[in-house]
C-alpha cells in the first residue's frame, strides 16, 4: 500500500517540453476559426448567427467533456486519459480539414472540442510529477503555451486559408497535435491512478447539461427574432429552466456527479467560476466583434480586411495573451490573486468601453483587443492556478475543470450575444450590420465585466496561494 501511495518520480525537461508542445498544437487548432470567420461565412454562405454558432460549438463540446475528463483523469491517471482524448481531437481536426460544407465542419468542431479537457489533465500530470512550487509555475507555463499556440494559429490561419485553402488551416495544426501526442506518449511516464469509485460516469448529468447548453444557445440565437417568434422563444426558455432544474436535482443525488455541486459551494471555487464566466463573456463579445468590424467594407465604416490582414491585426492580442499566463502566476505569488484579478478586470472594462467610444482606426481595435487579451489571460490564469492548488491533489482535475467549464460557457454566451446583435442590426438584403450594433456589444461587455468587481473584492485579501 505504501508503494502505491508513494509519489511518482519527477519528470524531466523533455517530458514537460512534450506537454508544452501539445499545448501549443491544441491552442493553434482551437484558434484558426476566429481570424478566418468572415472568410468561412462567405465560402459557406453563413449568416452572422451561424458564424457565431460555428465559433462556439467547439466550446460547447469542451464544456461537456472537461468535467468528465477531469474526473476520469483523477481516477485513472492524467496521461492515460489525455492520450485517448487527443485521439478524438485528431479525428475532429481531420474531419474539419476534409469538410465540404457547414454541417460536416460543425461535426469536426464538435469532436475537436475534446481538446478543452486537455488542460485539467495536464494539471493532473504536473501536480503528480512535480513539487508544489514547481508545479505552480509549470501550470502557468502550460496555460501560457496553450495561449501561445493560439497566437500561432491566429497568425497563420489567414495566409494558409487564402494561399492554400480553408482545409489546410485545419490540417496543419492537426498534424502537429498527432505528432506531439506521439512524443508525449513516449516521454511522459504514467501517473498512478488516484482514488477510485465504482459509480462510473454520471451520464444523466452529462445529458442534462448537454440539453441545457444547446437550449441556451438556441435561446440566444433566436433572441433577435423575438418579435416574429415569441412563442418559440418562450417555449425554449421554459425548456431551458426545466433542464437546469433537472440537472441540479440529478447532480445533488448522484453518487458520483459529473459536476460536484458540493465542491462548487467552496468559496475559492464558486468565486473563481463566477469571475471566469463574467470575464469570458466580456472577452468573447470582443473576440467575435473585432474581426467582424475589421471585415466590414471600407465604403461603410469598416476596414475591408481579408483573413490574412485580420490575423495580422489580432497578433498583438495573441502575444499579450501568451505573456499573461506567466505574468499571472508570478503576480499571484507576489501580490495575491485578488490583486491580479482586480487589475485584469479594470483593464478589460476600460478597453471595452474605449472600443465602444473610439473604433475609427485600425490601431484603436488592435490596442483594444490587445488589452482585452492581456486582461483575460491575467484573470483566468490566476483563477485556474489558485483553484488548482486550493484543493487536494486527487481533486485537481475536477476542481480546475469546473472553472474551465465556466470559461467555455462564458465564451459561448458572449459569442452568441455578439452574433445576435449583428444579426438583429443587419437590414434585409444587406450583409453589413449597423455600426450601432458594435457599439452596443462593446458597452454591454464592458458593463458586465465591471460588475465582476463586486465578486473580486470578496476574494481573500493578499492571499498568495
Amino acid at each position: 500500500m505504501t508503494a502505491t501511495l508513494a509519489p511518482p518520480v519527477r519528470i524531466g525537461k523533455a517530458a514537460v517540453g512534450a506537454l508544452g508542445m501539445l499545448a501549443v498544437a491544441t491552442g493553434a487548432l482551437e484558434s484558426v476559426v476566429t481570424p478566418t470567420l468572415p472568410l468561412l461565412q462567405r465560402e459557406l454562405d453563413m449568416s452572422p448567427a451561424e458564424g457565431a454558432l460555428l465559433s462556439i460549438v467547439l466550446l460547447i463540446t469542451g464544456a461537456l467533456v472537461t468535467p468528465v475528463a477531469g474526473k476520469l483523469g483523477d481516477r485513472y491517471g492524467g496521461k492515460r486519459v489525455l492520450i485517448r482524448l487527443m485521439a478524438v481531437v485528431s479525428a475532429g481536426g481531420l474531419v474539419s480539414a476534409l469538410a465540404p460544407n457547414l454541417p460536416v465542419l460543425l461535426l469536426g468542431q464538435i469532436l475537436q472540442g475534446a481538446m478543452v479537457g486537455a488542460l485539467p489533465l495536464s494539471f493532473i500530470v504536473v501536480r503528480k510529477h512535480l513539487p508544489a512550487g514547481e508545479s505552480k509555475v509549470a501550470i502557468g507555463v502550460v496555460s501560457g503555451l496553450f495561449v501561445g499556440g493560439g497566437m500561432a494559429g491566429t497568425l497563420s490561419a489567414g495566409p494558409v486559408a487564402e494561399g492554400l485553402s480553408r482545409h489546410w488551416m485545419f490540417a496543419l495544426p492537426t498534424i502537429a497535435v498527432i505528432g506531439s501526442t506521439i512524443l508525449l506518449n513516449r516521454l511522459m511516464p504514467h501517473d498512478p491512478p488516484g482514488r477510485s469509485d465504482d459509480a462510473g460516469v454520471d451520464w444523466p448529468g452529462l445529458l442534462l447539461l448537454s440539453g441545457t447548453l444547446v437550449t441556451l444557445m438556441l435561446v440566444l440565437a433566436l433572441a433577435p427574432d423575438i418579435g416574429s417568434q415569441p412563442l418559440v422563444l418562450g417555449a425554449l426558455i421554459v425548456v431551458l429552466a426545466a433542464f437546469v432544474t433537472g440537472w441540479t436535482a440529478v447532480e445533488r443525488r448522484a453518487a458520483s456527479p459529473m459536476v460536484d455541486l458540493r465542491m462548487l459551494v467552496r468559496p475559492a471555487i464558486w468565486k473563481s467560476s463566477v469571475l471566469t464566466f463574467v470575464i469570458c463573456v466580456g472577452t468573447s463579445v470582443a473576440v467575435y466583434l473585432v474581426p467582424q468590424l475589421f471585415a466590414v467594407p471600407t465604403g461603410a465604416y469598416g476596414f475591408g480586411a481579408g483573413a490574412t490582414e485580420i490575423g495580422f491585426y489580432l497578433l498583438p492580442g495573441a502575444v499579450a495573451a501568451s505573456l499573461a499566463g506567466p505574468m499571472a502566476g508570478i503576480g499571484a505569488r507576489r501580490f495575491g490573486s485578488r490583486a491580479v484579478v482586480t487589475a485584469g478586470i479594470v483593464i478589460m472594462a476600460a478597453a471595452l468601453i474605449s472600443l465602444a467610444a473610439v473604433h475609427t482606426e485600425v490601431w484603436h481595435l488592435v490596442v483594444g483587443k490587445m488589452m482585452i487579451s492581456l486582461a483575460n489571460g491575467l484573470c483566468v490564469t490566476a483563477m485556474v492556478t489558485t483553484t488548482a492548488i486550493s484543493v487536494e491533489q486527487s481533486d485537481t482535475g475536477i476542481a480546475t475543470s469546473l472553472v474551465l467549464v465556466t470559461r467555455v460557457i462564458g465564451y459561448a454566451v458572449g459569442a452568441q450575444v455578439g452574433g445576435a446583435l449583428l444579426t438583429a442590426a443587419t437590414p434585409s438584403g444587406s450583409d453589413v450590420p449597423a455600426e450601432s450594433a458594435f457599439v452596443t456589444g462593446f458597452v454591454i461587455a464592458g458593463a458586465v465585466t465591471a460588475l465582476s468587481l463586486l465578486v473580486a473584492r470578496t476574494m481573500g485579501k493578499g492571499v498568495k496561494e
